[in-house]
């Protein structure tokens, strides 16, 4: 997927931040008024460039930010691929810098914490709908494999939700043993692994399959249930359990 640097005609629809005697930029105007519309309106009415505007509205000031915008969305693919993109790749747009990702991040995390207060404080396998949002919210858009695990006590609520490997495009390494060691210094008695498919598809292929099954033979012994193993791809994830894998 090529990036490019966004130039000076692909900021500026109508012309440019240095306009010349008294008369208004465009921008300005058309900023005033996509916020009065999203405040008076729904905002479910928007469609992704005009909530993304709103954003960069807040790191970047006296221009047009909505070819930017729509920009940022064919190059990315998606609004969640917009905020989990990385700094680096950000900062190759003209005008976008560390203030614009980190208010990207801020947005993302946010979302992120918002859904997991919704299955932190219940138990997690009767709230199986709420606990697919998050996960597909944590790591749907990540453009390498992550596995997480999520922790669980006796009444199956959530202790713990971490990361416990990073990978590449296309796999992360797991170490059974690394699992199970965790589960013990938190007093976990069940556990649901989760990763996600940076490719879209959320199909589990033969090394995950074999990977959860040396997990959930490793714990057995130790009487740790896992109780799934969630692929999370876009916009749908895959359960092992669903799937007769487990």
């Amino acid at each position: 997927m090529g990036r490019r640097k966004t130039t000076a005609g692909d900021l500026f629809e109508h012309g440019s931040d240095d306009a010349q005697g008294d008369e208004e930029p465009h921008y300005k105007s058309h900023r005033q008024r996509l916020r009065r519309r999203f405040l008076k309106s729904d905002p479910e009415s928007f469609d992704d460039y005009e909530l993304l505007e709103l954003l960069l509205f807040h790191s970047i000031e006296r221009v047009d930010v909505k070819p930017l915008a729509k920009q940022l969305l064919r190059d990315f693919r998606s609004f969640g691929g917009v905020l989990a993109a990385d700094e680096k790749q950000l900062t190759r747009y003209t005008r976008i810098n560390e203030r614009t990702v980190a208010h990207f991040k801020a947005v993302r995390e946010a979302a992120r914490r918002v859904l997991r207060a919704e299955i932190a404080d219940r138990p997690v396998i009767s709230s199986w709908t709420k606990l697919i949002d998050y996960c597909r919210v944590s790591m749907a858009d990540e453009q390498t494999e992550r596995f997480r695990i999520l922790y669980l006590n006796r009444k199956n609520m959530l202790i713990a939700d971490e990361i416990q490997q990073r990978g590449t495009v296309d796999h992360t390494p797991v170490y059974p043993r690394e699992v199970i060691k965790r589960a013990l210094e938190l007093g976990a008695s069940a556990l649901i692994l989760v990763h996600n498919h940076p490719s879209g598809d959320p199909t589990p292929s033969r090394a995950d399959i074999e990977m959860t099954h040396e997990v959930r033979d490793a714990a057995d012994k130790l009487g740790i249930a896992v109780y799934d193993h969630v692929i999370v791809g876009k916009g749908t994830a895959s359960s092992f359990k669903a799937l007769g894998l487990l």
